[in-house]
């Protein structure tokens, strides 16, 4: 299978993504939801590979237009690059607008896995009208919920090197060097946000700022919460099992 071409969502535009083999009689258009250190991205390659549906992250869209020329950035894009130089939030009119210039990947035949958006209820709405003006609408939103504790160990057990910035864990990946890094020799530190005390002001905010979206979505039916403890096979195996009990 040829994959997408990630260039289509990250850039904007008409083109459409490069795919050789036939799209799914039926695809899925699904949202991911979950907190820091549940696993959400690895389950999004996942299911991205198994379902052939395209893996649309807003999240990539801010890192690439960090690092992208001025000159090839999109109004919005341009719009969000200031207010992240200045420390600040991305408004929602500015991140629906990132969407809206990239409306192609939610027409793709593959389906999609939107991550990262939609954040607010608002954007939740206007998703919900930019799709049923394709006539199109979403199957599932998938919520992936772990106890803090769990999350706090797993995301305080994480070690970057300071020099090419290659992440371990303490228990689940370590270096073969007590704080050494494999690949450079490099230090071995713990960032100042996968300290615990800085984990549970992140998760608490994540919480405040998702349950309105959770309630948006389970009143209109569609919010299937995966518990995200056990292995990533474990938890796509979950997650298959609720994507199987979609109807006509």
């Amino acid at each position: 299978m040829t994959k997408c071409d990630r260039n289509v969502w990250l850039q904007g535009g008409n083109e459409v993504c490069c795919r050789e083999d036939a799209p799914p009689a039926r695809p899925y258009r699904l949202v991911l939801l979950g907190a820091p250190g549940v696993g959400k991205g690895t389950q999004a390659e996942l299911l991205s590979e198994r379902l052939q549906a395209c893996q649309l992250s807003t999240g990539d869209i801010f890192r690439a237009a960090k690092a992208a020329d001025p000159s090839t950035l999109t109004p919005a894009m341009r719009d969000a690059l200031g207010y992240m130089q200045r420390g600040e939030l991305v408004p929602d009119d500015t991140v629906i607008a990132l969407v809206r210039e990239r409306m192609t990947c939610l027409r793709c035949p593959y389906g999609f896995l939107l991550d990262g958006f939609p954040r607010t209820v608002r954007q939740a709405e206007v998703l919900d009208e930019m799709l049923a003006g394709e006539n199109l609408h979403l199957d599932f939103v998938l919520n992936y919920e772990l106890p803090f504790e769990e999350v706090i160990n797993r995301l305080s057990g994480r070690r970057t090197c300071r020099v090419c910035k290659t992440t371990y864990h303490i228990v689940t990946k370590p270096p073969r060097q007590e704080n050494v890094c494999d690949k450079c020799g490099g230090e071995l530190y713990q960032r100042e946000d996968d300290r615990p005390e800085s984990i549970r002001v992140r998760l608490q905010a994540y919480e405040e700022s998702t349950a309105p979206l959770v309630d948006y979505y389970a009143k209109h039916g569609i919010l299937r919460t995966i518990s995200a403890e056990g292995s990533p096979q474990e938890i796509f195996a979950r997650t298959m099992q609720i994507l199987s009990e979609r109807t006509a």
